[in-house]
């Protein structure tokens, strides 16, 4: 029971956003009413739209209250604060990787065999818009033989959560979910007007999701070939992997990024967004904790451990590892935000490309240094554009995760990285 959701041919060519636009598809009347900033989840498309204003991350971000009633506890120091609560860490891979899956496919698997024991009754996933490589088609999958079908990276913005309401008219009370960070927060936030018997919640990391046009000419951008690409991701290894129809696989490095040509097509609210590590999920399964060719999976409830449980049978694990050091990396960071620098000629191009690889966080360091740093750019992108909502949708953790780095933020922008003085009252969007 798909959700058909055309991309809009005006926007293609070209970003269809500055950074500095609140709303996110401009052109879409379906975001009529809708908070400034939206990810276009999907909930208002359901009877829950009344409901908005106490779920919505981007209203309000409740992230922290709601992990007290999912854990019975909120994060401790260390690295709950970057990834959340968790009862458990490790690396995974399924010993036959599922065709067209993203990775080996542990979350189309654990997914469909959900529904082949019985388990659930249906799972909210994303398929692919036919006439397309990566626009996503929300799906209310009831055979594993449908979530199969939908394996596959679709990194666009995709309201996913208006399938809810076909769970309702549908008589489901069984049901799994497979989403992203704010599309996991809202459907928390309003779990308890679901009425369902069970709920599973499979998170996958995610971070500056974009429309499908923007996707085009992101790979436009990017890419010898954008039309051959069948599958791509931001790598451990500092380098975007872009692989074709061919079997070949086509690399660019981070520091290759033609920046100059890519501001405006991040959404506001990604760019408003705390939560990459997914972590009001039961489980989450990613990459960016893992070495190259393994999944990064943290498991955070009872529910999680046993949906890790249903795999466990087909899946490799090892232990998680950690190199380098961030703390050198991420002042840098800091100050490259507060002012860009321009491009480097290609010979030291290639050069920080091998100290990065070689010398820079890897393992589990690299995803604490990815999330710090995306936590830093988000919070200065509030600051700059919806500095008046900073008190309603950054959470504490955030100030909590980024306090080593306060004196450097100082130097840098002239304030600190604490929390504003009162939690002054932020204006209805």
């Amino acid at each position: 029971m798909p959700l058909d959701i055309e991309p809009d041919p005006q926007t293609l060519g070209g970003p269809s956003k500055g950074l500095r636009q609140s709303t996110l598809l401009s052109r879409d009347e379906r975001l009529a009413g809708r908070p400034n900033l939206c990810s276009d989840c999907g909930l208002c498309d359901t009877w829950l739209k009344p409901d908005m204003a106490r779920a919505c991350v981007f209203v309000r971000n409740r992230a922290e209250a709601i992990e007290q009633r999912l854990f019975g506890r909120n994060r401790r120091d260390g690295d709950e604060l970057r990834f959340g609560v968790f009862q458990q860490m490790l690396a995974a891979r399924m010993q036959q990787p599922v065709a067209g899956a993203q990775w080996s496919g542990m979350v189309t698997s654990l997914a469909a065999r959900l529904l082949e024991r019985g388990e659930v009754e249906a799972v909210i996933t994303a398929g692919t818009m036919p006439g397309t490589r990566f626009a996503p088609r929300p799906m209310l999958a009831r055979t594993p033989a449908e979530v199969l079908a939908s394996a596959g990276n679709k990194p666009c913005l995709s309201p996913s959560l208006g399938l809810l309401g076909a769970v309702r008219d549908a008589g489901v009370r069984r049901l799994a979910v497979i989403g992203t960070g704010c599309q996991v927060h809202m459907l928390r936030a309003a779990e308890d007007k679901l009425g369902l018997e069970r709920l599973d919640v499979i998170g996958i990391p995610c971070s500056d999701n974009v429309t499908y046009p923007d996707l085009t000419y992101f790979l436009e951008q990017v890419s010898r070939s954008p039309q051959t690409i069948v599958h791509y991701e931001f790598m451990q290894d500092y380098s975007l992997h872009m692989h074709h129809e061919d079997g070949s696989t086509e690399r660019l490095n981070y520091i290759d990024f033609p920046m100059d040509k890519l501001e405006g097509i991040f959404p506001s609210a990604c760019l408003s967004c705390f939560d990459y590590a997914n972590t009001l999920a039961d489980i989450t399964i990613g990459y960016m904790g893992a070495r190259l060719g393994w999944q990064w999976v943290l498991v955070r409830t009872d529910r999680g451990a046993k949906l890790l449980d249903l795999l466990r049978e087909d899946l490799e694990t090892t232990t998680l590892d950690s190199a380098g050091d961030r703390t050198r990396g991420v002042p840098r960071y800091i100050q490259m935000l507060a002012k860009p620098p321009g491009k480097p000629p290609k010979p030291v191009r290639r050069f920080i490309a091998w100290l990065q690889r070689n010398r820079g966080p890897r393992g589990l360091e690299f995803a604490r240094a990815i999330i710090e740093m995306k936590m830093l750019r988000n919070l200065h992108h509030v600051r700059s554009h919806f500095r008046r909502f900073e008190p309603r949708i950054v959470p504490q953790y955030v100030y909590r995760t980024l306090a080593a780095y306060d004196d450097a933020h100082r130097e840098a922008f002239g304030e600190g990285l604490q929390p504003p003085a009162g939690g002054q009252r932020a204006e209805r969007q």
